[in-house]
């Protein structure tokens, strides 16, 4: 088939790896079909106007996916064994978790394509990938992790970035370093679940920090610094979990002056920071060598890679991660980590984060309309709101009038620290709910507390 012609896509990719897709995706179609034969290198490279080396790394690609066979004076064949792609299995989509802050899920067949096509190199490199590895990421995933992390501004040395097995395993490594039972560890006093569920399973006390429309208040934390003399500090200062605070940078900038002045380590968690399209600047780009920087990534790419690219204070503080890391949790997915390599250097990751960030601000559009005369606070690509509930209504008797909607409903009850819970609760608005069954959902719950709204 001489004059097949692959479409090369302008959206930044690779010129290889546009022409390995093309295949992939003709293949799929049936335009190309098991033992037809793609024109030569030479011709193809002269056709499209790139040099030779790029469509003999094409096809070197397509090679690896199993796509097709190449014999030297014959010439490349797609694959005998081509196949369109498998059907997803049921029993695979049956365990949302509905209680996790999850991103929304991605629909457009053409981006669907492109993940599905990271697995093809994964697949091609499957052996070495079910090796034992690095505690911290091989050298290639952790060079790929510097480029990403430079979204968020930040430029360590390669020394002091780790590849780990997710934000929550990271903290529980970090503080089995830092902190013994019995020390005290500050955080926002309305903070994420996870970080009360870890220190009370290592046995340390969190300590709340009063707050306002900006974030944890400095005099709070000073205080707190001179009355409990905390071993650590925990934030999550951009589209904060529960409440979608973000942290503007005054606020930052004192909160990094009074940590350096103590010499208090703090835990930044930037599970969110991806995905707005101008977040302010990590705390850790103010105060390097006391923050340990995580930028997970189950919230702008995908839960289930359980990855999150880690900075430490120093190379030092590097290698007693790696130590904590090895006894905790071995070392994170090799196969995770080559998934999430390959979807950045092809530019797959970047387009999911940026779908993620439009359709979370579509669904924050979403529940303003539909909970409109409510208490709650929102931001343009939280993915969930906070909602104070009217007098009168109870965070039981919600969750169980909500019970079998499909939306994750949390109780204040997981996020506060110190003092008794308030009648709020976290309503997630992404997983695998469409929009029009999210506006289903949300709709009801207006309707339930505020009945007489729906009379006038």
């Amino acid at each position: 088939m001489a004059n097949w012609t692959p479409e090369i896509r302008n959206d930044g990719t690779p010129h290889y790896l546009s022409i390995a897709n093309a295949i992939a995706d003709d293949i799929r179609s049936g335009l190309l079909k098991p033992g037809q034969r793609l024109p030569p290198q030479r011709q193809l490279a002269a056709h499209l106007g790139i040099d030779f080396t790029t469509v003999s790394r094409a096809y070197s690609e397509a090679q690896a996916r199993r796509l097709v066979n190449s014999h030297v004076g014959r010439g490349t064949f797609v694959s005998e064994t081509a196949a369109p792609a498998a059907q997803p299995d049921p029993a695979r989509t049956s365990g949302e978790d509905l209680s996790m802050n999850m991103p929304p899920e991605p629909t457009d067949p053409a981006l669907l394509e492109r993940m599905r096509e990271g697995l093809g190199y994964v697949s091609a490199n499957l052996v070495p990938l079910l090796r034992y590895q690095s505690a911290l990421g091989g050298e290639k995933d952790r060079t790929v992790a510097s480029s990403w992390l430079s979204l968020r501004g930040l430029v360590p040395r390669l020394e002091r970035i780790a590849v780990t097995p997710g934000a929550h395993a990271t903290m529980a490594a970090i503080l089995s370093l830092v902190a013994e039972p019995g020390d005290v560890v500050l955080c926002e006093r309305i903070t994420y679940s996870g970080i009360r569920a870890i220190t009370q399973r290592l046995g340390i006390r969190l300590v709340g920090i009063e707050m306002d429309g900006d974030g944890i208040l400095p005099e709070a934390l000073e205080a707190a610094i001179k009355e409990h003399a905390p071993r650590m500090l925990y934030l999550n200062p951009t589209l904060q979990n529960p409440t979608t605070v973000t942290m503007p940078t005054k606020r930052r900038l004192e909160i990094s002056q009074l940590i350096a002045e103590y010499r208090l380590p703090l835990i930044e968690d930037d599970a969110y920071g991806f995905i707005p399209e101008r977040a302010p600047a990590p705390i850790a780009a103010s105060a390097p060598d006391l923050t340990w920087y995580i930028g997970g990534l189950a919230k702008c790419i995908g839960a289930g890679l359980r990855l999150a690219y880690t900075v430490t204070p120093s190379a030092k503080h590097t290698l007693a991660l790696e130590q904590s890391i090895k006894a905790l949790s071995v070392m994170p997915s090799p196969l995770s980590m080559a998934l999430a390599t390959r979807w950045i250097e092809d530019g797959t990751a970047d387009l999911i984060r940026r779908f993620v960030r439009k359709e979370t601000a579509l669904r924050q559009q979403i529940a303003r309309e539909a909970l409109e005369g409510l208490d709650f606070l929102g931001a343009e690509n939280a993915f969930n709101i906070w909602l104070r509930l009217p007098p009168g209504a109870s965070r039981a008797d919600v969750i169980a009038n909500m019970a079998g909607r499909h939306i994750g409903i949390i109780p204040s009850d997981a996020f506060t620290v110190g003092g008794p819970p308030d009648e709020h609760v976290r309503l997630c608005l992404g997983g695998s709910a469409e929009r029009a069954q999210l506006e289903t959902s949300l709709n009801y719950l207006a309707h339930m507390l505020m009945p007489d709204a729906y009379l006038k």
